[in-house]
């Protein structure tokens, strides 16, 4: 059978065309149902949201933001829009590289946690933004080789009692094929937390991809609590296929740098007293973490891991160590890598939390530790800018109109929204303040899916640090927030009109 356009130059002419083109309205046939199938070596999806994937795999980018606001005007729920755009993003975009284009499934949690956290005038813009986002990967994608998903190979999916030590096997030996059929197996017989338990350990192994195998455990997790675990299981093929991104040879037959943490850190968790869960908090230990990380090795940051734990530091004041020298690194150098300091913590702490095995926790703790600086080596040049000397500046504005000053010098001086930022956050009401003001921002300027995963990951773990410490994290994060000048962008201005 012969299509019209081909489904890679469809693609290409709606992110050429934007706006120009459309279905029936743009004078394009109808499609018929025989059109509609998908070729029969390509995953399939549940048949209550197929449909709407395919709405948004074939929508042109130019119409998808309208296409989809009259339907959630009609009914549509949020967790369908949601699920289509997670599950089109893992059919259609190839998570390798882990990053790039494949961020518009990397996003999908951002976006979903930045609604929760707003108003509900505010809801659907992070969502809107993410359909957007997904049709210019999709478009991406069909100009560098239009991968799509294929169907599991069935023959070689494993008997459930054998699957769980099949998918190790395979993961450990770097094997993807029998990685594959062993994630359709699993996902077909586990339970979501036996499943996390697995994956957020080989999540943290390796520092290739700069922290975003971490991240992408996380974030898909996160997403299937919201749009259900029965679509788990092409999102755990996706993910599977994404942490076994390598360079080279089979890095189970050498001994790569990126593999050298996780190798060394195995060890080291072995040293780590029974009762290392119940130390005290010590601001102490945390500023000289800081300053171990500011020059040292991974190798000396696991060394005062295991030092501080042995003599009863707790570990969230390490915690606090290594969310602050990542919200250091973005001040001293702001970038790519200083902000996936940021967000691979939020997703190694994240898992650090959700875990209940004790020994994959410490290997979470101890990679998260070994990761600072390799992020920060990352990064180079940084600036000799300690995130615990930052002064404080007062605002000339009290109040509300306190938090539209900072950002306002967002725009023009980093280091002086910084300083005003840490005089400024006193208690609960000022950070709440801040913290809206600067969510509200990237709706209404965000441009990246680096904007939503920074500011989802610094505004939630603002919570999760000492109270000591978390005003300088915050303040730390306008280095990469965004100002209130300059305008609004026209895709969130289009949003607003469609969805208004």
């Amino acid at each position: 059978m012969k299509h019209s356009l081909s489904r890679r130059q469809f693609v290409k002419n709606s992110a050429l065309a934007g706006g120009a083109l459309g279905l029936l309205e743009f004078g394009l046939p109808p499609v018929s149902a025989a059109d509609a199938k998908l070729e029969s070596n390509h995953v399939r999806f549940d048949p209550s949201l197929e449909p709407l994937v395919r709405l948004l795999e074939d929508t042109p980018r130019g119409r998808v933001i309208e296409e989809f606001a009259s339907r959630v005007k009609a009914g549509l729920s949020y967790r369908e829009v949601v699920a289509a755009l997670l599950l089109a993003g893992v059919r259609n975009i190839q998570p390798r590289p882990v990053g790039f284009k494949f961020h518009a499934v990397l996003v999908v949690n951002s976006a979903h946690q930045a609604s929760l956290a707003s108003s509900p005038n505010d809801r659907w813009l992070p969502i809107f933004w993410a359909l957007d986002q997904f049709k210019s990967s999709q478009a991406r994608d069909a100009q560098e080789g239009d991968w799509t998903m294929a169907a599991v190979d069935e023959k070689s999916v494993p008997p459930s009692h054998q699957a769980r030590a099949a998918f190790v096997a395979a993961m450990d030996n770097w094997d993807e094929a029998k990685t594959d059929a062993a994630t359709a197996g699993l996902a077909r017989s586990a339970g979501a937390h036996e499943l996390f338990e697995l994956f957020c350990r080989y999540g943290a192994r390796d520092f290739r991809d700069i922290g975003h195998k971490a991240i992408y455990v996380a974030n898909s997790w996160r997403a299937l609590q919201c749009i259900g675990w029965q679509h788990s299981e092409p999102v755990l093929r996706s993910l599977a296929y994404a942490l076994l991104q390598h360079e080279g040879s089979n890095p189970a037959r050498r001994d790569a740098e990126a593999d050298k943490p996780w190798k060394r850190n195995l060890e080291l968790a072995k040293k780590i007293r029974k009762e290392w869960t119940g130390g005290k908090t010590d601001s102490g230990a945390t500023a000289a973490f800081l300053s171990t990380v500011r020059s040292g090795s991974s190798e000396d940051a696991g060394d005062q891991v295991i030092e501080m734990l042995n003599r009863g530091v707790a570990a969230v004041s390490i915690w606090d160590g290594i969310f602050d020298a990542a919200g250091e690194l973005v001040m001293r150098k702001p970038g790519i890598p200083s902000i996936h300091a940021i967000t691979t913590a939020n997703a190694l702490h994240y898992a650090f939390q959700t875990s209940g095995n004790d020994e994959t926790r410490r290997m979470l703790l101890l990679q998260a530790a070994a990761f600072t600086p390799l992020f920060r080596g990352r990064a180079g040049g940084v600036k000799d800018q300690p995130i615990d000397k930052l002064e404080t500046e007062k605002t000339q504005s009290p109040g509300d109109e306190a938090v539209e000053e900072i950002f306002a010098n967002v725009s023009r001086s980093r280091l002086k929204a910084a300083r005003q930022a840490l005089g400024f956050l006193k208690g609960t009401d000022e950070a709440r303040a801040f913290i809206a003001q600067a969510r509200r921002l990237i709706f209404l300027k965000g441009e990246n899916s680096h904007d939503y995963k920074f500011s989802s990951a610094v505004l939630e773990d603002y919570q999760n640090i000492s109270p000591e410490w978390r005003n300088r994290y915050l303040a730390a994060s306008v280095f990469w927030l965004r100002g209130s000048g300059g305008k609004d962008t026209q895709l969130s201005e289009r949003i607003r009109s469609a969805i208004g």
